[in-house]
C-alpha cells in the first residue's frame, strides 16, 4: 500500500475511533483521495480498500457504536461512488463529443467499469469484513445480505447512467464514436475532472463563502 492510501486508511481509522461526524468526514477523506489520482478502475479500488480497512481497524468492539460507525462510513462511500458514477458519465459524454479517436470500444470498456462499481464495493466489504473483529465482521455480514437483496446507491445510480448513455450512443453520437481507440488515462482524467467539481459543490467550508 503507498503511502497516500495509508494516510486514507489512518484518517478513517481515526474519524471511526472518534465516533464524530462520520459521515461527513469519511466523505471528504474519500473524495480527497479519489480526486488526487487518475480516477481509474484500479485506483477507484484502491481507494475502497483503504477507506473500508481503516474503518475495520477503528471500529468499537461493542455493537451499538461499531454498527453506527459502519452505517454512516459505508453511506459515505457508497455516496462518493455514486458521485464517481456521475463523474464517469460526464466524462464519456465530452469525450464522445471531443475526441475523434472516442470509440464503441472505449464506450464499453467505460461502462463496463460503470457496472463493475457496485460488484467491487461489495466484494471488497466482504474481504475486508473476513479479517475483521467478530463484531465488525457480523455487521459486514448483515449489510451484504441487505445490500444483495436491495442494492446500493452506486448500483442504483450505475444503473440509470448506463441505461441513459445506451440512449446516447443511439441518438447519433455512435458516428462520433467511430474512430481508433482512446486512451483509457484521458477518459480517467476528464472523469478526475468532474468529480473535483462535485466534491467542491459538497464542500460545506466553500458552500459558505
Amino acid at each position: 500500500m503507498n503511502d497516500t492510501m495509508q494516510q486514507v486508511e489512518r484518517e478513517v481509522r481515526e474519524t471511526v475511533e472518534s465516533g464524530v461526524d462520520i459521515y461527513e468526514r469519511v466523505r471528504a477523506i474519500t473524495l480527497k483521495a479519489l480526486t488526487e489520482r487518475t480516477l481509474d478502475i484500479d485506483n477507484i479500488k484502491s481507494v475502497m480498500e483503504a477507506v473500508l480497512k481503516g474503518m475495520s481497524d477503528g471500529m468499537s468492539p461493542h455493537y451499538d457504536p461499531a454498527k453506527r460507525a459502519f452505517k454512516q462510513t459505508t453511506e459515505a462511500l457508497d455516496d462518493t461512488l455514486s458521485k464517481t458514477a456521475e463523474a464517469s458519465k460526464l466524462a464519456i459524454e465530452e469525450a464522445a463529443g471531443n475526441l475523434d479517436e472516442f470509440s464503441s470500444h472505449d464506450f464499453k470498456r467505460a461502462a463496463d467499469d460503470l457496472k463493475s462499481l457496485e460488484g467491487l464495493f461489495l466484494d471488497t466489504m466482504e474481504r475486508v469484513g473476513r479479517h475483521s473483529n467478530e463484531t465488525a465482521a457480523k455487521i459486514a455480514r448483515d449489510f451484504l445480505d441487505h445490500a444483495r437483496r436491495n442494492g446500493t446507491a452506486v448500483g442504483r445510480q450505475s444503473r440509470v447512467i448506463l441505461e441513459n448513455l445506451d440512449n446516447f450512443r443511439v441518438s447519433g453520437q455512435h458516428a462520433v464514436m467511430a474512430g481508433a481507440s482512446a486512451t483509457t488515462s484521458a477518459l480517467a482524467k476528464i472523469a478526475g475532472g468532474f468529480l473535483a467539481g462535485i466534491a467542491e459543490s459538497l464542500d460545506p467550508e466553500k458552500s459558505r463563502k
